[in-house]
């Protein structure tokens, strides 16, 4: 199916708008998709290095929203994960140094609705 998900990151990052897109495949659970996701690195990268990277990104800034994953999981252990995006480290691959795949599963409805939450936390906080 089609997925509004890489354009929202256009209007997020505008820097990147127009320079990505996305499909999201339906898995056998109601609630649980998974993004296959490819971009041009700008450098010569390995799937180690692009692994490294998200990992940094899962246990710093992003703690909390996004995480890795490196078990043999199927769609259904991703459901009710709290998480906005599980990347499967185990699928990331690099082709000629700069073709990069990554693959991530999300739960639809329970990832948005933790995100909604912190949302209201933060609105409370301005209150």
């Amino acid at each position: 199916t089609s997925t509004g998900a890489a354009k929202a990151v256009g209007l997020v990052l505008p820097e990147l708008a127009g320079k990505l897109d996305g499909t999201s495949i339906r898995v056998p659970t109601a609630n649980v998709s998974v993004i296959d996701f490819k971009f041009i690195a700008k450098g010569d990268t390995t799937p180690e290095a692009v692994n490294k990277a998200i990992t940094a990104a899962a246990n710093g800034k992003l703690k909390g929203i996004l995480t890795t994953n490196t078990e043999k999981l199927v769609s259904i252990d991703f459901n009710h994960s709290p998480f906005s995006s599980t990347v499967d480290l185990a699928e990331t691959k690099v082709i000629e140094k700069k073709l990069v795949r990554v693959m991530s599963w999300y739960d639809n409805e329970w990832g948005f609705s933790n995100r909604m939450l912190d949302t209201a936390g933060a609105i409370a906080k301005l209150i």
